[in-house]
């Protein structure tokens, strides 16, 4: 929950904000190193940043179930974030069994699309706070995808 600032309005907390970018550390890192190796390693880089990026798009459909919870009392006929929670996993995993170039690039498109979903479902849960950071992290996480791709 974000937490407020001295004059009462939400505002990000210093640590999620610090863990959020530390979290883009292997998609960055991977992302140029697939450009470094020789192609003899190109692949498995390639896997570990698919790997790496279907487990971020699984971690934010996660996040809804969160969600889901701590609106059931306020809302418990509301089934959006459960459904909705499950669909990422759904779109990463194909992302893992493509070959990497495909799958790189399908699991930056699935990052957009968890953002988009995201602007309009943490907007109406009151956490649109948040949207400042998902955006900057979920756009380094996608270039980071797609530059990846386009090594291979």
């Amino acid at each position: 929950m974000p937490m407020p600032d001295a004059h009462g309005e939400p505002h990000e907390h210093p640590l999620i904000h610090n863990l959020g970018y530390a979290g883009l550390i292997p998609l960055v890192g991977l992302a140029l190193l697939v450009w470094l190796v020789t192609s003899d390693l190109q692949a498995w880089v390639a896997l570990a940043l698919a790997a790496y990026a279907a487990l971020i798009v699984s971690f934010l459909g996660g996040i809804h179930w969160g969600i889901g919870w701590s609106q059931m009392a306020q809302a418990p006929d509301s089934k959006t974030h459960f459904i909705w929670g499950v669909l990422p996993s759904l779109l990463a995993w194909p992302g893992l069994v493509m070959p990497p170039y495909a799958g790189l690039a399908w699991l930056g498109l699935v990052l957009i699309v968890c953002y988009a979903v995201d602007r309009r479902l943490y907007t109406q849960a009151g956490l649109g706070v948040w949207l400042k950071l998902r955006f900057r992290l979920s756009a380094v996480a996608a270039l980071s995808c797609f530059i990846a791709a386009g090594a291979l």
